[in-house]
């Protein structure tokens, strides 16, 4: 769990810049078109300004305070903070931390960015990139990012010549260094050439998949363990949080993916899990309708006690899709519904457990249904405001409950507008709303059909917490 960034991080913080090998020019073409779209454009900037402050073919900058850095970016330290996660997990900096003498230094190392090869084979950040962009401006960028190869006609012949055609060697006594010491030859103990290193793709830690299950399994339809290899692991690991796949079920795709000679073809292995998934998911890749909070907006909350936290906790854990579910008692959701919350995820860039919060809000708000209007309107206060956590988007929708109140009542008023008589009615709130910072609001409810679904809601919603 992520602490919060005042813990880790103060502007009076010393830092310096690292490159792990020289950056090329060719690398910001890389970050802007398939990087970009994954991190955001503050993450990028944030790496752009890191690599400017690292002077032409050097690998280290001078000392910075952060203070500096937010002053440069025009950013608070939450949101550099934050920015730094998001450039560490997807494998673009490596920080270092010291204390020392009550004065805290970092060492950020820029790693280079795939090659456009590396990416578009990657397997988990192609296909993110693919969701994120769409189709079309998938394969303009794959398309930018190649181009004719060399052209091997008949009319062609190859008359490169080698290197003994060309020079003539000397008798050794003139090769002979003046210290035969082969520490001649390398850096001194505390430097390194400059030159470039081969950047490394995103790997998934194989400790969080559970292949002893695995291996039980395989053992069952006599796949030798050898079949297994580091790089095979490595794979699975991806497939696994990429599409969701259990050791179970990985069984069955692997299986698929077997050679005659019992070895595992990674290729066939991508392939069986993307189809897997998509016929799971109707022909859909990955969405963000299945993802969960991420670490750094939790609460941190362990060991809740309050209903409230409780909650809170449930909506940090659970995705949009889980919530659905349970809500429709196990239905799978309706395609319109998950459309909508998709939507508002992808356009208001709103967090998984914030997303929980609007959902509930609103299905309790609107006799158990989601209206487009009025979640995207809400969604966009959200997102005006910035809002990241559950507990926020909690806190602003008891805050500005009423001001939603009259959006909703708008929105009814709209198709009869002569009508002259307003309809009062009494709200019917989610549990979290006890104690309402603006004023108490009564949740008894004239109709009793509303207030029975509203307790299913909340049954179902507590059965499934009490059996994760």
């Amino acid at each position: 769990m992520s602490m919060a960034h005042w813990q880790e991080l103060l502007p009076v913080d010393q830092y310096v810049v690292a490159s792990n090998g020289l950056l090329h020019e060719y690398d910001r073409k890389v970050l802007t078109f398939l990087y970009q779209p994954l991190i955001g454009p503050v993450c990028l900037s944030l790496y752009m300004t890191l690599w400017a402050e690292l002077e032409e073919s050097r690998l280290w900058s001078a000392t910075s305070s952060h203070h500096s850095l937010m002053s440069l970016l025009g950013l608070n330290l939450k949101d550099i903070y934050h920015a730094r996660l998001k450039l560490e997990g997807i494998g673009l900096l490596k920080t270092y931390v010291r204390n020392e003498d009550d004065e805290r230094s970092f060492i950020y190392e820029l790693q280079p960015p795939l090659t456009p090869e590396q990416f578009f084979l990657d397997g988990l950040l192609n296909i993110y990139l693919y969701r994120k962009v769409g189709k079309n401006q998938f394969f303009r960028m794959k398309r930018f990012f190649t181009d004719k190869a060399v052209s091997k006609q008949e009319k062609y012949s190859e008359v490169t010549r080698e290197f003994q055609d060309v020079f003539v060697s000397v008798s050794p006594d003139a090769l002979r260094y003046h210290n035969d010491s082969p520490e001649e030859l390398e850096p001194q103990e505390d430097q390194q050439f400059i030159g470039r290193q081969d950047p490394v793709g995103i790997q998934i830690d194989p400790a969080t998949f559970d292949f002893d299950l695995l291996t039980a399994g395989l053992k069952e339809s006599l796949v030798p363990k050898q079949a297994l290899t580091n790089k095979v692991k490595e794979a699975i690991s991806n497939l696994s949080f990429l599409y969701g796949i259990d050791s179970i079920q990985m069984k069955n795709i692997i299986l698929s993916a077997l050679t005659a000679d019992n070895e595992v073809d990674i290729e066939d292995l991508r392939k069986a899990a993307r189809d897997w998934y998509q016929f799971e998911n109707q022909d859909q890749l990955p969405q963000l309708l299945d993802r969960k909070q991420p670490a750094e907006f939790q609460s941190g909350i362990t060991n809740p006690v309050t209903q409230e936290d409780k909650l809170m906790q449930y909506f940090e854990r659970t995705s949009p899709r889980e919530l659905l579910i349970q809500i429709s008692a196990g239905a799978t959701p309706s395609k319109a519904d998950l459309q909508i919350i998709e939507d508002i995820m992808f356009k208001q860039k709103l967090q998984p457990g914030v997303v929980n919060v609007l959902i509930e809000y609103v299905m309790l708000r609107t006799d158990m249904k989601l209206n487009k209007a009025y979640m995207e309107k809400i969604a966009g206060h959200w997102a005006r405001k910035q809002i990241k956590s559950v507990k926020e988007a909690m806190d602003l929708a008891k805050k500005e409950h009423k001001q939603y109140m009259d959006w909703a009542e708008e929105k009814k008023s709209r198709p009869a507008q002569t009508q002259q008589k307003k309809t009062i009615r009494k709200e019917v709130l989610p549990d979290w709303f006890e104690g309402n910072q603006e004023g108490k609001i009564d949740k008894k409810q004239e109709d009793f059909d509303f207030e029975k679904e509203k307790k299913l809601l909340e049954e179902e919603l507590k059965e499934f917490k009490s059996g994760r």
